[in-house]
């Protein structure tokens, strides 16, 4: 009789895996079809980069990220129709990011003061974390759990502020918002599936899907960027999404996959920043420091540093998930996964290094 159970296990886990995968695939091309056709309906209102922005075309048409909002909020409707208990914590994430996406897509259209729409994804971050709850402690295995106390509500929305402006900020060249976007969402999907969070797996793959099926109109040479809508919506769903399910150890978890695979984007931001605020510059002001703007400014191409950025993000997710999946891999996790993102950040570093020193060499012929 033991064999009956594990063969109907099987065939429904089959199941499950198919119905996702045309899920996801549907969601893709769903993405791409819509990508194509908003690009028209975004020139006819003027949201394009103007003559004077830096890393972008004249009249290249911006804001095409509403398509992946439009993709995230259909599939996040469908989970609150069919499961209740689901939809308060999740509208309690969504909400927020979808007022931080119209404020942002009003920004495309007709450029808003930074410290305005600083003070919005502040706000918002603020209003997650007071429905979600916010992080209280921090556990590495390898170094043990650190309670946050009095600093869990100021953590937590710098968590949420701060990743949403990572992804503004990096959202730079051709692809590399779309890939990154699409690697931590898969990693979320497949934590959050694993930990039996059905809800935050669905927004997640669609998430995923939705970036992937921007690219379609994003990777160099674009035909659209994505734009302030797309850019802050998918930085502040990366964040708030591991909180959407209760506190405990499944939260924690899903947490630690979105930290750790989107390091690179922190990474950059976080070097970027404190080298600006060393040299007294001011912050608010468009910049070209970052790393992979200064990877481009060498010579790399989009594709090249889009590449790079998304290959470090998909490995630092699959190391984050793999324990998820394996008990064994449990005990090494944190310290291969530590390892591998100093290793990154050195890498990351050393190309910087060099891409100013060839930048230097070809200052006198120029």
């Amino acid at each position: 009789m033991d064999p009956i159970p594990v063969v109907v296990q099987s065939d429904a886990s089959a199941g499950a895996l198919a119905g996702w995968v045309l899920g996801w695939a549907a969601a893709v091309a769903a993405a791409a079809w819509l990508t194509a056709r908003i690009i028209p309906w975004l020139r006819r209102h003027g949201a394009v980069v103007p003559a004077s922005a830096e890393g972008g075309d004249r009249g290249m048409p911006r804001g095409g990220g509403l398509v992946i909002v439009a993709v995230v909020l259909v599939a996040a409707l469908g989970v609150c129709a069919v499961d209740r208990d689901a939809a308060v914590r999740l509208a309690g994430g969504l909400l927020p990011a979808a007022g931080v996406a119209i404020v942002s897509l009003r920004d495309d259209f007709r450029p808003l003061p930074a410290l305005g729409r600083l003070a919005v994804h502040v706000a918002a971050a603020a209003a997650a974390t007071a429905t979600l709850g916010p992080v209280r402690e921090i556990t590495v295995p390898s170094l043990g759990t650190m309670q946050l106390g009095a600093a869990a509500w100021p953590c937590t929305i710098v968590w949420i502020a701060g990743l949403t402006n990572a992804f503004n900020f990096m959202d730079g060249i051709d692809g590399i918002a779309g890939i990154v976007t699409a690697a931590i969402a898969t990693a979320l999907a497949v934590a959050a599936a694993t930990l039996g969070m059905p809800a935050v797996a669905v927004v997640s793959t669609a998430l995923s899907a939705a970036a992937l099926g921007f690219l379609s109109c994003n990777w160099h040479p674009a035909r659209v960027f994505m734009g302030d809508v797309g850019s802050t919506w998918c930085g502040f769903l990366v964040a708030v999404l591991p909180l959407v399910p209760p506190a405990g150890a499944g939260r924690a978890a899903l947490l630690q996959v979105a930290a750790c695979a989107a390091w690179p984007f922190l990474f950059d931001t976080g070097w970027t920043l404190l080298k600006r605020i060393w040299h007294f510059e001011n912050v608010l002001v468009a910049h070209r420091g970052h790393i992979y703007q200064r990877l481009v400014s060498a010579g790399w191409s989009h594709r090249g540093v889009a590449t790079l950025y998304g290959g470090l993000t998909a490995l630092a997710g699959a190391v984050a998930v793999a324990p998820l999946l394996d008990d064994v891999l449990r005990s090494t996790a944190d310290t291969v996964a530590l390892a591998g993102i100093c290793v990154g950040a050195a890498l990351l570093l050393i190309l910087a290094s060099d891409s100013v020193k060839a930048e230097r060499q070809r200052a006198p012929s120029s």
